[in-house]
C-alpha cells in the first residue's frame, strides 16, 4: 500500500511541475519591436519645426522610446545608411505596427513626406 501512495504522489507532483512549467513558458514576454527610419531630409528647418515634434508626440503617446535619433551614422558594409537614422523601441512588434497604422502617425508621415524621403520599417527583436 505504501508503494501505491509513493507512486501516486510522484505522479501528482509531476503533473503539478509540468503544469507550472507550461504556464511559465506561455507567460514569457514577447520580444521587443523596433522601428528603424532611414530619412533623407530635403528641408532641415521645416523638418525640425513641422514634422519632428508631431511624429515624436505620436511615438511617445504610443509608448515608444527613442534609442537613436538622427545622430552621426557610419557605414560599415554595403550600401551606406541614409543621412538620418532613427531607432525606436516598442514593447513588442504589435505595438510598433499599431503605432505606424494609427491615424496620428499617418498624418505625421504626410507632413514628413513634404520635407524628406522616409524609409521606415519595423523589426522584431530577439526573445529575452
Amino acid at each position: 500500500m505504501n508503494a501505491r501512495y509513493t507512486v501516486g504522489l510522484t505522479l501528482l507532483a509531476g503533473v503539478a511541475l509540468g503544469s507550472t512549467a507550461t504556464h511559465m513558458l506561455r507567460a514569457q514576454p514577447k520580444p521587443m519591436g523596433y522601428v528603424i527610419a532611414e530619412n533623407v531630409v530635403k528641408d532641415q528647418d521645416a523638418y525640425a519645426k513641422e514634422f519632428a515634434p508631431v511624429i515624436a508626440k505620436t511615438i511617445q503617446d504610443a509608448g515608444g522610446k527613442f534609442l537613436a535619433r538622427g545622430g552621426k551614422t557610419v557605414g560599415i558594409h554595403g550600401t551606406p545608411p541614409a543621412p538620418r537614422v532613427v531607432i525606436i523601441q516598442f514593447e513588442n512588434l504589435d505595438k510598433a505596427q499599431a503605432w505606424a497604422n494609427s491615424a496620428a502617425a499617418k498624418a505625421a508621415f504626410a507632413i514628413g513626406e513634404k520635407y524628406s524621403t522616409l524609409n521606415d520599417y519595423a523589426v522584431e527583436g530577439i526573445s529575452p
